[in-house]
């Protein structure tokens, strides 16, 4: 199930609990990846709301929202870097990406084997990807009033072991999101104190996990050169030298 394009920017950017929560991952991101000159930074599904801190430092900067969810026009006071694409068929070059965040892209899917699949073909050699997915163990991801109750939720092992599979090393987890999915502005007010409060808290699950993961590159299969030099069969082996001719007798004559 696909979230829409006008729900998401309305809990994001027009709601007090989603720009808090927009704040709170926005600063875990940074943190991750606190450095991003010269690189070009994606973000896939709805993931605007974290990648604004990377407008003016990446070299470039791209927005892929999938069609199911609709697109919208972002940032709204520079030139536009938002596109509309298919799901699974991204118009960017094999390896053209450095850095890439999935946020309300993977959990809402309809193939993410093949997603998966689209995420590794764009990703460069060094490149990293940040997966932002509702916590199955959390209370967001059963709170339909924020876009963490919608879509398929994950453990950390489930999407640890999916990433495996498709050719990912998972190399940082994160677990956020520790405050109430509630609207009401007192309990706002106390959101800082249960970030703080959970982190210290290894039974308390965060409404969000945060995966960071590389592309494994897997050698080409077969014999090295070297190797090959080493194990060729000597066809002479054992047979012994040739010997010298001996040198002509000479024959005294009387």
């Amino acid at each position: 199930m696909h979230l829409d394009v006008q729900d998401l920017r309305n809990f994001y950017y027009r709601q007090a609990l989603g720009r808090s929560v927009q704040k709170i991952l926005r600063s875990h991101v940074t943190e991750i990846w606190p450095d991003t000159q010269g690189l070009t930074v994606a973000g896939f599904g709805f993931a605007t709301p974290v990648l604004r801190p990377f407008i003016d430092q990446a070299r470039r900067v791209l927005a892929l929202m999938p069609g199911p969810q609709g697109v919208m026009a972002w940032p709204s006071d520079q030139k536009n870097v938002s596109v509309l694409v298919r799901e699974t068929h991204w118009p960017i070059e094999t390896g053209h990406i450095d850095r890439l965040i999935v946020m309300h892209g993977l959990e809402t899917s309809d193939d993410p084997s093949a997603l998966l699949s689209e995420i590794y073909r764009t990703l460069g050699p060094g490149g990293r990807v940040l997966f932002i997915v509702p916590n199955r163990v959390g209370l967001w991801s059963r709170s339909e009033r924020t876009p963490m109750g919608v879509g398929r939720p994950y453990t950390l092992g489930q999407l640890e072991t999916q990433l495996r599979i498709q050719g990912f090393l998972p190399e940082k987890t994160l677990a956020t999101l520790f405050q109430f999915p509630v609207f009401k502005k007192r309990w706002l007010r106390l959101g800082a104190f249960w970030e703080r409060f959970g982190k210290n808290i290894p039974f308390l699950a965060g409404g969000v996990i945060l995966i960071e993961a590389s592309k494994r590159v897997h050698p080409l299969s077969g014999a090295k050169i070297g190797d090959a030099e080493k194990g060729k069969a000597n066809v002479l082996a054992g047979l012994s030298k040739p010997k010298p001719a001996l040198a002509p007798t000479k024959i005294a004559v009387k």
